[in-house]
């Protein structure tokens, strides 16, 4: 660990002491692949370490890069949604991430979901051939003098690296509980009973719905409420013992957990029938399960809406109480896992960087923004501002009236009092100079409209790659035990 870090941050940028030659990059995942692709398409050199293949977390399984390990889903596509234009804007920024799930889409209505396999073999593939990044295959739980370094070692970093963390940075990280939902081999859906259809015609009918009827619906919120839960491994226990359902992020809440907040909530939440006519009967069901497309082949379907904590028998019983589900092979389990986070405005700027350490940077789910696109957001900016600070450039923040710059703005405001993760919404941005009439949606079309007018002039400085420097090695293999740095990130993000 540095002893000077307070003297650094008094220094000029145009004279860092700092080691700017190279900058480092922690873990793999979502916001780290984005932070690495940025730093080097600008010319700075990449070090990036990512522990798999060599050790894995509970949540991945695959080898690759921005492994997506809940839904394949990066939400709605459309510019009145928030999140919709925090695409738009990344893609006019040279995102690698929309870059890839663009090329990967598969069909999903009004969302944009993605092959998960292809889109994180195509993020492997660009950044294991980029001249400016090399690749270390490694855990880290520490920090090398005098490098300006990005942590995106995600929500399940490891106990030694979350210890390192707290150590470095004064206070306890937070924690909370996030699942992913099952995915079932497709062949072994009933389609007698289920059918094709997108929510209010909106897009391809590509989203296979189960529709219940009341006594059907009934048996199955019973069963659920009443199913037993997987216990909990030794690194989702929560630093003050809570049990699962107690600290739950509301956006990826187990379907069960959800249930036992009464008996109609599943009906406004991922079984809710509106604008799902059967195509039998001509009128809504009383409950539907929709379930999404999983890769291009049309092979693998996820459950929407349904991350889960029950046991692997128990989502066998109860999930094929669900009509059209009675014969289902389930190809992946809903699991459950601790995610942690950073109380992020007590120490970040909206750089996403160390306020009393400039050259620490932290990026993705840990810094308590929400979501694959949301992680990548901050990825961007992270990797952006640390080739600023390499290169003895002025920081980059966005305007807050921008999805981008209203995230960061969101987990560096000071003063926050009980800082929740958070997914990006329009909330989050300035009201409109003028009243705005039309409704909700002209509204959000009207931000939106706004956003992109003020990213326009900033997309050519930012978006646009700089030249490259030299080639570096691709590959470093480095086994724990035979170096004194043993154990680090865990779950990349």
């Amino acid at each position: 660990m540095r002893k000077n870090a307070d003297i650094r941050k008094k220094c000029p940028m145009k004279n860092n002491p700092l080691n700017s030659s190279v900058v480092h990059v922690y873990g793999a995942g979502l916001a780290g692949s984005e932070a690495a692709w940025q730093l080097a398409r600008r010319g700075v050199r990449v070090r990036l370490f990512e522990m798999k293949p060599l050790v894995y977390t509970p949540a991945h399984h695959m080898p690759g890069y921005a492994e997506l390990v809940c839904s394949n889903s990066l939400r709605s596509a459309q510019l009145s949604n928030a999140v919709g234009l925090l695409k738009e804007e990344l893609r006019r920024l040279g995102s690698l991430i929309m870059e890839a799930a663009d090329a990967t889409a598969v069909p999903a209505g009004s969302a944009l979901a993605v092959d998960r396999m292809l889109f994180s073999a195509y993020i492997t593939e660009k950044l294991e051939n980029h001249p400016n990044i090399e690749i270390i295959h490694r855990e880290r739980f520490d920090l090398d003098d005098g490098v300006i370094t990005v942590i995106a070692t995600g929500p399940l970093t490891s106990e030694r690296m979350a210890a390192f963390i707290r150590q470095r940075i004064g206070c306890d990280e937070l924690s909370f509980y996030d699942a992913a939902a099952p995915i079932v081999d497709a062949a072994s859906i009933d389609m007698k009973k289920a059918y094709f259809a997108s929510r209010y015609g909106k897009g391809e009918a590509s989203y296979i719905n189960c529709p219940m009827n009341e006594e059907e619906y009934e048996a199955f919120y019973r069963a659920l409420i009443s199913a037993e839960l997987a216990p909990l491994h030794a690194f989702d226990t929560l630093q003050g013992g809570e049990k699962p359902g107690q600290k739950v992020f509301e956006g990826c809440m187990p379907v069960e957990t959800m249930a036992k907040r009464g008996r109609d909530t599943l009906l406004f939440g991922p079984l809710k029938p509106v604008g799902l006519p059967d195509p039998k009967t001509g009128k809504e069901p009383y409950a539907v399960v929709q379930l999404r497309q999983e890769n291009l082949a049309r092979s693998m379907y996820n459950l929407v809406g349904f991350q889960t904590h029950l046991t692997f028998e128990v989502q066998r019983r109860v999930f094929r109480m669900i009509p059209g589900l009675g014969q289902a092979e389930f190809l992946r389990y809903g699991v459950m896992h601790r995610n942690t986070y950073l109380n992020s405005p007590t120490l970040l700027t909206p750089q996403y960087s160390l306020r009393r350490e400039p050259d620490l940077f932290f990026a993705g789910q840990m810094t308590g923004v929400e979501g694959y696109v949301e992680s990548a957001s901050s990825g961007w900016v992270a990797g952006v501002n640390a080739a600023h600070r390499a290169l003895g450039m002025e920081p980059v923040i966005l305007p807050e009236i921008t999805a981008i710059g209203s995230l960061a703005r969101y987990v560096s405001m000071e003063g926050t009092v009980n800082f929740q993760p958070m997914n990006v919404n329009f909330g989050l941005f300035p009201p409109p100079e003028t009243r705005i009439k039309g409704g909700k949606a002209a509204k959000n079309e009207a931000l939106a409209a706004r956003s992109l007018a003020a990213l326009e002039a900033l997309a050519p400085r930012y978006g646009a790659a700089l030249s490259e420097r030299e080639n570096v090695p691709k590959h470093t293999y480095e086994n724990d035990t035979a170096t004194a740095e043993g154990e680090g990130s865990g779950k990349t993000d």
